[in-house]
């Protein structure tokens, strides 16, 4: 079952008290990502506005200099993996390859860059990207963009039309920043949290409403850009397949360096102390792990499965799923798909980062803060796994029931529904 076909039957019930959109065009400004957590909020945010009626359009922003879409090295890759997009049309957009010969690219992007300044690199390149061919003929009524860096490119957009803008923000970006760039060789002196959030909030003035996915952005945003408009809207995450109890010990991330962290502590400190334990690691982390550490990657290469198409699937067959969550800031797109898949979870206490409600308090959620209750944990679920039997229905396990509850599809779209009456109506 394709993502577009779970939200469709997981429960959405369309309510006659919501603002409709029929004849309307949102335009969804994103980037160009696919296997990471920015992407199923778009996949939902088109979900959510295509069931208000409304026409939508996908325009996708590439993070480098690139030939036009379809050719470069990275476009067949994210047109191939984010093909189940459930929107009207699709755009393509990104700086030109001739920008890496742009003075004011080297001055203004990517001078800030060696020195740790990841928001003004993103933002240039974002100033570059060209309108697609075709869009000019697009009426367009909405624009949700995702993340502030793509914000330039919108102001083009609409340079000759007058639509309201949402933001997403999917998280504090500065502290993202922050954390990425101990991952990378930047030149002193290194840009500080400060001046990425000034950056940062400096580009939120310009949206006329912003959303943010987790408690912490919102509070923090809320704080510091008082006259806007604020939201937070946990984003509808796909579900999972609900898991069928089998003997797989599962754990699931994508390449980001959060997520290596997390794999790199599992196997280095936490299965030494649960030997004989199998696990399955499901993502594409298998190419951090060994391009980062290729001697860890040959000692545990039989554990890595690497990407699959429809990773959510993966949780079927799952008796148990492991959240080693060690670093990291916002809500965890991961974890949210490990609670819609009913099974038995294992998680570090920062996995459930970002929401204001006790998902730790779960019965089917054992939490352990160090590599020794991890491990035990680990070692009493793989007693209970090596049968092979459900002990439990995942269906209505308290982590289905806590994922229906915060990430429904009916709630989100409600919420995008009040923002747009707000925003259409003004």
């Amino acid at each position: 079952m394709s993502q577009f076909e779970r939200i469709k039957h997981s429960g959405f019930i369309p309510s006659s008290r919501r603002i409709r959109l029929d004849g309307r065009t949102v335009a969804i400004v994103h980037p160009a990502w696919s296997s990471c957590g920015t992407y199923r909020v778009v996949f939902s945010q088109a979900m959510a506005y295509r069931a208000l009626g409304a026409r939508v359009v996908s325009i996708a922003v590439m993070d480098a200099p690139t030939a036009d879409a379809p050719r470069g090295e990275r476009w067949p890759r994210y047109i191939a993996e984010s093909a189940e997009l459930p929107v009207d049309d699709r755009y393509f957009s990104g700086p030109p390859t001739r920008s890496w010969a742009s003075f004011s690219l080297l001055k203004n992007g990517w001078w800030p860059l060696i020195h740790g300044d990841q928001a003004s690199w993103l933002i240039e390149l974002c100033k570059r990207a060209p309108l697609p061919k075709g869009i000019g003929g697009e009426r367009i009524d909405l624009v949700h963009a995702n993340h502030f860096f793509t914000l330039p490119f919108v102001r083009r957009l609409l340079r000759n039309r007058r639509a309201p803008v949402v933001l997403e923000t999917h998280d504090v970006q500065a502290a993202q920043f922050i954390l990425r760039n101990r991952d990378g060789l930047f030149v002193p002196p290194h840009v500080g949290f400060r001046d990425l959030l000034a950056i940062e909030l400096e580009w939120m003035e310009k949206a006329d409403y912003c959303v943010h996915l987790n408690i912490e952005e919102h509070q923090t945003f809320k704080r510091l850009l008082p006259k806007k408009r604020h939201a937070l809207i946990y984003p509808a995450v796909p579900p999972a397949r609900p898991s069928r109890g089998g003997g797989m010990i599962l754990t699931v991330a994508s390449g980001h360096y959060p997520n290596y962290l997390g794999i790199k502590w599992l196997l280095e400190e936490v299965l030494p102390l649960a030997p004989g334990v199998p696990i399955d690691i499901v993502g594409d982390v298998d190419e951090a792990v060994r391009t980062r550490d290729k001697s860890l990657f040959d000692a545990h290469r039989d554990l890595f499965r690497g990407r699959v198409p429809q990773i959510e699937s993966a949780y079927e067959r799952a008796g148990c799923v492991l959240l080693p969550t060690l670093e990291g800031y916002g809500l965890s797109i991961r974890t949210a798909e490990a609670l819609s898949s009913g099974a038995p979870l294992i998680a570090t206490p920062l996995a459930f980062r970002g929401l204001d409600v006790g998902a730790q308090s779960l019965r089917n959620v054992t939490i352990a803060a160090d590599a020794s209750s991890f491990a035990a944990a680990l070692r009493a679920a793989h007693s209970r796994t090596e049968d092979g039997v459900c002990t439990t229905d995942s269906c209505t396990s308290d982590t289905r029931q806590f994922f229906d509850t915060v990430f429904g599809f009916d709630a989100y779209v409600d919420a995008l529904a009040e923002i747009s009456a707000m925003m259409l109506t003004a």
